[in-house]
């Protein structure tokens, strides 16, 4: 232990003799001991705490009003949960009794009057060798916890960036800006929120819906960028994408690949089983499936495509009304009125690029 740590050591010394306070502060100055605080009063001890916030207390057993059993269970009490504060008892009782209850309380270590000066303070010595050991573990513990929570951020951070760079890739073929993904991501966490969703699976809901048409990484150029409606075949061919997604997403341990795999197979059934690939109606279909199959309607009906023109708001709105039952959860639907109503069409546009 350092100088300085021997200078900036806080004591406090509690003895109903001020006779003994003395002879302590004697010994602890000619040791290089020198912030010593005392009282004779042990009934000051909480207060006492709190403004000196000591290092090592210095403790007698039998005082008046509060005895030193007492004093050690409200020491206990003051220390914060994982704090060390050593504390001595120096007292006059030489029974085993005495010693035993006082290490029980909460002491550790014991002393009996008249006590060798040396072994005093090798005894102060060694104590506060284990506090600053203590304290030097706890503010390596924190620049850890430090560490790992930037550590942390990071990797979130670049989850996020993958994620959303696999979805562009999809994307990119037939949406050159790359927004188509993330504006239904947006909107399917409003949906998520609308309707009872935590924090976290909304957030959840926001990152792996932008993989929902990742499967259209195995849709020919020829059929995925014409202008003009499918041949049956074609359609056949381009509902693929939703098994091809499920696929390539298949077998991971991440929660948000798990929900990017059920979304990217299930964002295209119907409320009413005419959807595809499995025909699944109703409830059968995940809630995440079912919003997507919302969200991404609306997105995709409100934007230019080469096969398409862009529909206004209002048109998409009045189309999501008529199929509220057979394309869409009427739940979700009532979610999304919900959403737009509060949000006026022009604001809306504006802030996501729609089309009017």
């Amino acid at each position: 232990m350092n100088e300085s740590w021997r200078q900036n050591a806080s004591f406090l010394i509690i003895d109903d003799q001020e006779y003994n306070i003395s002879l302590l502060e004697r010994i602890l100055n000619r040791a290089g001991y020198t912030n010593l605080h005392s009282t004779t009063n042990p009934l000051q001890l909480q207060t006492l705490f709190h403004e000196v916030q000591p290092d090592i207390i210095l403790l007698d057993l039998h005082m008046p009003e509060l005895d030193g059993f007492a004093a050690l269970q409200q020491i206990k009490e003051l220390n914060q949960e994982g704090e060390y504060i050593p504390v001595l008892v120096l007292t006059a009782d030489v029974t085993q009794e005495a010693r035993k209850r006082a290490l029980h309380e909460g002491a550790n270590d014991y002393l009996t009057k008249p006590f060798d000066r040396t072994e005093v303070v090798l005894r102060i010595h060694n104590l506060l060798r284990t506090r600053f050991y203590h304290l030097q573990m706890q503010e390596q513990n924190h620049d850890l916890e430090q560490r790992i929570r930037v550590r942390t951020f990071e990797l979130e951070q670049a989850k996020k960036e993958i994620l959303q760079v696999l979805s562009r890739t999809a994307e990119f073929r037939d949406d050159e800006t790359g927004q188509h993904t993330l504006r239904v991501g947006q909107l399917a966490g409003k949906l998520g929120a609308a309707l009872g969703m935590t924090q976290q699976e909304v957030e959840l809901l926001e990152m792996a819906t932008p993989l929902h048409d990742i499967g259209k990484i195995g849709i020919p150029d020829g059929i995925l960028l014409k202008p003009g409606r499918f041949t049956p075949e074609e359609f056949e061919q381009m509902k693929m994408h939703t098994k091809i997604g499920a696929t390539i997403l298949e077998g991971s341990l991440f929660p948000v690949l798990q929900l990017a795999k059920t979304i990217a197979l299930t964002h295209h059934e119907k409320w009413n089983g005419t959807g595809y690939p499995c025909g699944l109606s109703g409830e059968e279909i995940p809630l995440p499936g079912r919003i997507v199959a919302l969200a991404d309607f609306f997105d995709a009906l409100t934007h230019e495509r080469p096969y398409k023109r862009a529909w206004t708001v209002n048109e998409a709105l009045e189309e999501i009304k008529k199929q509220s039952g057979a394309h869409f959860d009427p739940r979700v639907v009532d979610a999304f009125l919900a959403i737009m109503e509060g949000t006026p069409a022009s604001s809306f546009g504006q802030m996501e690029g729609v089309h009017e």
